[in-house]
């Protein structure tokens, strides 16, 4: 097991460790400047520009602690064994569409975006063969070893995130086997267009759209959301089959990503991690989490009149 420290939560019961993330997320919801509510409150503004300022303050904190949340469990799931998590899925929504989807001789594709507790859903994903992933290590030498053991328990081949990574999912695509993509994250502008994510040009990336026309792989979304009464977690796998999603040009493609994980959003928005900066390069400016509410409310009007 190793002597890392973040191994003790393995011997945290979860009732804990939910108390303790609600504690935090309320002890930050006190601090309505705190940077991370910023961050929220931003995004919300650009993704749902009809949303009532009090709409927007009460969805900021529900936010907050869903997020606290899917972080406890994900960082549950890393201390335990792989059979834990898989325990921890009480309902499988349409499961047939990633059965039928394993058997695609071109591949499967799984478009997790950072939506509910997708690393709970990892052991799960992974019974049905061995995936190929990429890893990025996190900053801190000890939370990176203790996130990496956690990974390295699964059946998954992690492989960097760099060309050398694009070269072993393609590889593990065109021999009939599986990987997962987070397709959501901020990309440099080399591996990325801008294109609309909830209306707002945005760069986004192209890793997903261009691993699904080179290899014509099956496409499902997969989410793994906490249910309403506390008791475990339902996955929810979605058939992602617009002709659109492997379209020659790479525009084209990369607005249908993104509108598929808008729909897959849209289903449970409290789940989204709204505190990431998704927007952080756009045409309304060099910093959109720099700006005020009434600046960036203008500066999005104006931008989306030009576009």
């Amino acid at each position: 097991m190793g002597s890392n420290p973040y191994q003790l939560l393995r011997y945290v019961p979860m009732w804990m460790l939910y108390l303790l993330a609600h504690f935090a997320s309320f002890v930050l919801n006190l601090n309505t400047n705190h940077k991370v509510m910023n961050i929220i409150r931003t995004n919300l503004l650009l993704a749902y520009p009809k949303m009532s300022e009090t709409e927007r303050e009460v969805f900021v904190k529900k936010s907050l602690k869903q997020q606290a949340v899917n972080m406890i469990a994900s960082i549950k799931s890393w201390a335990m064994p792989p059979q834990w998590s898989i325990d921890q899925i009480h309902t499988v929504h349409r499961q047939q569409v990633l059965l039928d989807a394993l058997d695609n001789p071109n591949g499967m594709l799984a478009i997790v975006p950072h939506l509910g507790a997708w690393e709970i859903m990892n052991a799960w994903l992974n019974q049905f063969g061995s995936p190929t992933i990429m890893y990025k290590p996190v900053k801190g030498e000890l939370i990176n070893e203790f996130v990496l053991q956690g990974r390295q328990r699964l059946n998954a081949t992690l492989v960097p995130t760099d060309a050398t990574g694009v070269k072993a999912i393609f590889k593990t695509l065109k021999s009939g086997g599986f990987s997962i993509i987070l397709p959501d994250h901020v990309p440099d502008p080399s591996g990325g267009v801008v294109v609309p994510f909830f209306g707002v040009p945005t760069m986004t990336s192209t890793l997903a759209p261009k691993l699904a026309q080179k290899t014509q792989c099956a496409l499902v979304g997969l989410t793994c959301i906490q249910r309403e009464d506390g008791q475990g977690f339902d996955i929810y796998c979605d058939r992602l089959d617009d002709p659109n999603l492997y379209h020659k040009d790479i525009h084209t493609a990369t607005l249908a990503f993104n509108q598929a994980i808008e729909t897959m959003i849209e289903r449970f928005p409290l789940h989204y991690t709204w505190n990431y900066k998704r927007f952080k390069h756009t045409p309304i400016g060099d910093d959109v989490y720099a700006l005020d509410t009434d600046t960036l409310a203008k500066a999005r009007k104006q931008t989306l009149k030009e576009v």
